[in-house]
């Protein structure tokens, strides 16, 4: 294969192939802000092509070269995300060295990716949600937790699973969101962008026993035991003690409620465009990912049951 013409330094470029790490990771850090857990990720990537051609100047690198180094950490049997993560960082790398004429293009520029794998999200069955849903009475009967506690707990997640919303959108909420008479609750998604989502009779009648007891008139909707609003690592770890006496799998997250309600809808005849407005999705594309879902499993059903599937 005929080998890419390597780009050079700038002669009045005098910098260490070190110097010019150090100097990259030193302006990821204060003039772009990263964190240390970034910077840290940006310097392994770097230095696993410096591992994989050592002794090789950035200036002399080219595009064969990193198409090497791809097929590399793809005959090691690494995901596709790990790839285009490190990737990411050696053409944020370049980028920087071109700017500052370090070298005269991004040769990362020639290289090209493999796509992401498409996940199906994984989903709860009906038998299964019920099961999650009903643990905060069943701890309640057994520890002796505060009423209102337990439920808060069970407001929660009927709300996860009623409305699909995500962590962040249930955590912000505040007592005004609620609309019991319209049946509705107000809900500031991604990009600022609010939509009005229904609510499910059990789940209000939850929120309703939950503000009675907990006396709530104003303010958060969920509070913790200092009546301050319940936060994110809170309610993820509420939920995990639940997942755990219900002996559902422990991967379970708030965020697969929200696949299990979208699955659900389209199972039961939602059509699509319904959906994505629930979900507030800002893209069909989006959205269309539960569909393969329910296709697999109408696949599955016909396997199972057609006598010359």
């Amino acid at each position: 294969m005929k080998r890419t013409p390597s780009i050079r330094v700038s002669p009045q470029n005098t910098k260490t192939v070190d110097e010019q790490t150090e100097e990259f990771l030193e302006f990821l850090g204060e003039g772009k802000n990263y964190s240390l857990q970034t910077i840290k990720a940006y310097r392994q990537s770097l230095e696993q092509f410096r591992i994989f051609r050592p002794g090789l100047g950035w200036s002399d690198a080219t595009a064969d070269d990193f198409r090497a180094f791809l097929f590399e950490l793809m005959k090691n049997n690494l995901s596709r995300a790990t790839i285009r993560l490190t990737f990411s960082a050696l053409r944020s790398f370049f980028n920087y060295l071109t700017v500052r004429n370090h070298v005269s293009a991004n040769v990362l520029k020639l290289v090209s990716l493999p796509k992401l794998e498409k996940k199906l999200p994984q989903f709860l069955t009906i038998p299964q949600v019920s099961l999650l849903l009903d643990q905060p009475t069943v701890k309640t009967k057994s520890k002796q937790a505060p009423q209102w506690m337990a439920l808060r707990d069970t407001a929660i997640l009927e709300l996860f699973y009623s409305s699909g919303l995500r962590l962040a959108e249930l955590v912000s909420l505040d007592v005004r969101d609620l609309d019991p008479i319209g049946e509705t609750v107000r809900v500031m998604g991604k990009g600022s962008r609010e939509r009005i989502v229904p609510v499910g009779r059990p789940a209000l009648e939850a929120l309703s026993q939950y503000h009675h007891q907990a006396n709530i008139q104003s303010g958060p909707l969920f509070l913790n035991k200092s009546r301050k609003r319940l936060g994110n690592r809170s309610i993820w770890l509420l939920l995990k003690n639940y997942v755990r006496a219900a002996g559902l799998p422990a991967t379970l997250s708030p965020h697969k409620l929200r696949h299990s309600f979208a699955t659900h809808l389209l199972d039961n005849g939602a059509d699509l465009r319904s959906v994505q407005s629930l979900l507030g999705h800002a893209s069909l594309t989006t959205t269309q990912i539960y569909t393969h879902v329910t296709t697999e499993r109408l696949k599955r059903a016909y396997d199972a049951a057609h006598p010359r599937a």
